[in-house]
């Protein structure tokens, strides 16, 4: 077995961030091997968000909309849809933290129970989107 002396940060190029009728923020990213443990979203409260998915593993949400900022900013928990394509991998709950600079070695918190869905719309319809916000890269 091969150890792993350092943490991947891998940028996710492309997401979308949706907000429900009640305030809630779902982020939909690309699907990662395996499932996340203790994860959680580090905020700059700026444009950049770093998802510490496990000890291994963090990925890097750079050019949030400012509107889009200042709700996640409020945030005390996010749900985080893991996609493969338009079907869903993982949906779980990430607490957020906002720090003035983001580092790795942050607090690791307990997420919430994850579970599965069927496809992306699924998602969006049972979270109730009201609005979606992009960021990153144009697709």
């Amino acid at each position: 077995m091969e150890n792993q002396y350092y943490t991947l940060m891998e940028k996710q190029d492309f997401f979308e961030i949706i907000e429900n009728k009640y305030g809630e923020l779902a982020i939909f990213i690309d699907a990662r091997d395996g499932e996340p443990v203790n994860p959680v979203l580090q905020f700059d409260s700026k444009n950049t968000a770093l998802l510490c998915r496990d000890d291994r593993r963090s990925i890097i949400l750079d050019n949030i909309d400012k509107e889009t900022a200042a709700v996640l900013a409020e945030s005390e928990v996010v749900m985080i849809v893991e996609l493969h394509g338009e079907v869903v991998n993982l949906v779980y709950a990430v607490p957020v933290e906002n720090v003035e600079e983001i580092l790795f070695n942050g607090r690791r918190t307990r997420a919430d129970e994850i579970f599965r869905a069927k496809n992306k719309n699924e998602v969006l319809k049972s979270f109730g989107a009201i609005k979606t916000w992009t960021g990153g890269v144009s697709k």
